[in-house]
């Protein structure tokens, strides 16, 4: 081992479950609204500009390949690296949240993030009771969350 690096045991300590503080459904849904109004501020007048407001006419599901990229590519994309590197959407900072393992505590992995991300599509389907759930679960946990191994805490 190498003197001048720390430990792995020192960089990612093993948090006790009773030391967590979870951030619940209000909170979360708080920070969901915002990151949607982030996400509108954005590709809505890159749409319009494209589109014109006939867009938001709804005569067809998908008006083009623009259409695809902003509302499907661009906001996973987003979402995802700012879950990898900041652990945390521009919503889940301004409620002082964070995702970590559930078991450690520690920054869950690349993996985990992608895959908590497409666990998503799995909480809405039974007309959203995966996201619903954080309401009842006592960890805070959506559907979402469990598939993945993180949970959703306040950051220090």
């Amino acid at each position: 081992m190498n003197p001048y690096q720390a430990p792995q045991a020192e960089l990612t300590p093993e948090i006790h479950q009773e030391d967590m503080d979870y951030v619940g459904f209000w909170a979360r849904t708080g920070a969901s609204i915002i990151d949607t109004l982030i996400m509108m501020a954005i590709s809505y007048p890159i749409l319009i500009s494209l589109y014109g407001f006939s867009y938001f006419d709804g005569e067809t599901f998908i008006a083009g390949t623009a259409d695809v990229l902003l509302n499907y590519v661009f906001p996973a994309l987003a979402v995802i690296l700012f879950w990898i590197y900041r652990s945390a959407t521009p919503g889940k900072m301004l409620v002082n949240a964070v995702i970590v393992d559930a078991k450690t505590g520690a920054k869950p992995s690349k993996g985990q993030m992608i895959g908590r991300y497409f666990a998503y599509y799995l909480s809405l389907l039974p007309l959203g009771l995966g996201f619903l759930w954080v309401a009842w679960d006592p960890k805070k946990q959506g559907f979402h969350d469990k598939l993945a191994g993180t949970v959703v805490v306040r950051s220090s």
